[in-house]
């Protein structure tokens, strides 16, 4: 059975939808890391990051390798970067939008109260 596209997109983003993977994926984004330095990045209980990163890894979103002793983890394409990236501009646009609207009730608040 082949699964629409839509609906694979939807699985997609429920997979990034975890703060904790969100955190790692702006991280790797700077490229490949340790997982004792996304450890200390993150600031979770190692178990709990572990869990986040198979979920990443079972969904292809991540790879991980060995280099010596230490277990390194990367993005699986640049899109995931730039998918970050765009999210963060979106996030910001949408922000400044809601400041303008903000400053536009405050402005309109003080008229009234000089009016008055």
């Amino acid at each position: 059975m082949v699964v629409p596209l839509y609906q694979s997109k939807a699985e997609f983003f429920r997979t990034l939808g975890h703060p904790v993977r969100i955190r790692v994926l702006e991280l790797l984004g700077d490229g490949p890391m340790a997982v004792r330095d996304l450890l200390e990045a993150v600031e979770i209980e190692a178990s709990s990051l572990s869990q986040q990163l198979a979920v990443l890894r079972r969904a292809g979103i991540v790879v991980s390798y060995r280099d010596g002793a230490a277990v390194l983890y990367a993005l699986a394409g640049p899109d995931v970067a730039d998918l970050m990236r765009a999210a963060r501009r979106f996030l910001t646009d949408m922000l400044a939008g809601q400041a303008q609207l903000l400053d536009e009730l405050r402005d309109a608040d003080e008229t009234a109260a000089m009016a008055r």
